[in-house]
């Protein structure tokens, strides 16, 4: 599917479907434009001038012996409190109304930056038109096969489409990752995966095997994976830069493509059905990788890293109330089978560390309590750094992905404390969602700045939402994107 800017008008343009963003005030001129090309052509045209235009509100007419063939409004309610956001949503919501071969869309988007405003119109209706068609049993039809036109802006404008392509499909990679079977998507398959985005797009690529993860003392990790079948893999990508390095960063993704919960078996309400997800995570690290390939952002060298493997049930699996030895020499008492993930981002955050990062983020489907906390739209923040905080919660905002910031607390570490070994990897379930993340920052050397995002909530959407078809979000990738492309930048 192609987007592109057009030089067409709203008087002018031709597809099967037009799709106006309108405010309430200020569109006097959009509205009669609109009304004197379809006067002849829409049986009650006057509803193009009454037209409320709340914020969300939709109004779809057909036209008859006309091209196009359906108009729709969207409202944009108030012009002073339109913002990027308001943009994505209401692009979204034309994409998914309209239909046929072609769609043309126009908004006012004079009063926003004109590159965001783009990237956020582009991004929105590539992403929310995006359809998963691989286990069917029958070719769906797609909307807009001649592709959509952008009405009304500079042509000047179109080199950030480019940016667009390459970061959506990042997204769409990720999305496909999240939403296929675990028989599917297995550890090696993430390394298979790794190592086609390295080939093609000439990146460094490491997998580390069962044995050589053992001599790097990574007993954390290893204990997840004992009880599988499937032989865990370690993968750790590296862009660099042409020219000068001006800062490195690492991003670690959680790699669990399957979570029975182990001995502390996910039974009831915790939908163990939909525990192929619990690698969302490093969905979004490879969909990073693959966007920042393309990009090749200047200044800054990005390591990737996810520690793959399955959490099973078996006469080998780690038992509860087992101890092991993280590779920083820690000691670990399991508690609970079913708090994993920490154990296996553990060593991949102290292997992140040796590289010696200026920063480090990783991003897990850690707790349920994060999806307590903020829902399923909103992923949670925790970081020892208000600068990489801030940036963070930007590069989100920027790609439509929000991050709400939780406070480390460290007096609840407390609760980790173990009569056998220096910590458990559980506490009590008040606050669960901060003594995970305080867990992880165990793991982190002096000096480095650090932020955990928990995608737990946003990782999946059961009905759709916004820029989100149902299914697989891809959440992480624009926001890892965005930072990434703006660290050279950083001081």
């Amino acid at each position: 599917m192609q987007i592109l800017i057009s030089d067409k008008t709203l008087s002018n343009w031709s597809g099967n479907t037009l799709g106006v963003g309108i405010f309430k005030k200020g569109s006097d001129k959009v509205r009669k434009e609109l009304h004197k090309r379809f006067s002849n052509n829409i049986k009650e045209n006057s509803l193009i001038l009454k037209f409320s235009a709340r914020r969300g509100e939709i109004l779809s007419l057909g036209c008859f012996e006309s091209t196009p063939q359906k108009l729709i409004l969207i409202g944009l309610g108030e012009s002073s409190t339109f913002n990027i956001q308001s943009l994505r949503n209401a692009a979204s919501a034309i994409a998914m109304k309209g239909n046929g071969d072609k769609l043309g869309v126009y908004f006012p988007i004079e009063g926003l930056d004109l590159t965001s405003a783009i990237t956020a119109i582009g991004e929105a209706l590539r992403l929310s038109l995006y359809r998963d068609h691989r286990f069917r049993s029958t070719a769906q039809y797609i909307n807009f096969s001649e592709g959509i036109d952008i009405i009304g802006t500079s042509h000047s404008l179109s080199a950030n489409l480019t940016k667009i392509w390459s970061t959506c499909s990042g997204v769409e990679l990720s999305r496909q990752l999240v939403a296929a079977p675990a028989k599917i998507i297995t550890p090696q398959a993430l390394a298979d995966t790794a190592t086609n985005i390295a080939r093609d797009f000439n990146l460094d690529i490491k997998i580390l095997e069962r044995e050589e993860c053992q001599a790097l003392g990574m007993g954390s990790y290893l204990a997840v994976g004992q009880g599988s079948s499937l032989p865990p893999k370690f993968i750790h990508i590296t862009y660099t830069p042409k020219g000068l390095i001006n800062r490195r960063v690492a991003i670690v993704g959680k790699g669990v493509t399957f979570d029975s919960g182990g001995y502390n078996l996910k039974v009831g309400a915790s939908k163990i059905e939909m525990m192929k997800y619990d690698m969302g995570g490093s969905a979004a690290i490879l969909g990073t990788a693959r966007s920042i390939a393309e990009l090749q952002p200047v200044g800054v060298e990005v390591h990737m890293i996810i520690a793959a493997c399955e959490n099973m049930i078996s006469g080998s699996a780690i038992h509860p109330g087992d101890i092991v030895v993280a590779s920083n020499g820690k000691t670990i008492e399991i508690t609970n089978t079913d708090a994993e993930g920490r154990l296996t981002l553990a060593d991949a955050l102290v292997y992140a560390c040796h590289l010696k990062p200026d920063s480090i983020v990783d991003i897990a489907t850690l707790t349920g309590a994060s999806v307590i906390a903020l829902g399923e739209e909103i992923a949670g923040l925790w970081s020892t750094s208000d600068h990489l905080a801030a940036e963070l919660v930007q590069a989100g905002e920027q790609g439509g992905e929000l991050l709400w910031r939780m406070p480390l607390h460290y007096p609840y570490r407390k609760g980790m404390r173990s009569l056998m070994a220096d910590m458990k990897n559980t506490a009590s379930r008040a606050g669960s969602s901060i003594t995970a993340a305080l867990f992880l920052k165990e793991f982190i050397s002096p000096g480095i700045e650090w932020a955990h995002i928990d995608m737990a909530g946003t990782v999946w959407s059961e009905k759709g939402r916004n820029q989100d078809p149902p299914g697989a979000t891809g959440f992480g990738v624009r926001t890892l994107v965005n930072w990434i492309c703006s660290s050279n930048q950083a001081d």
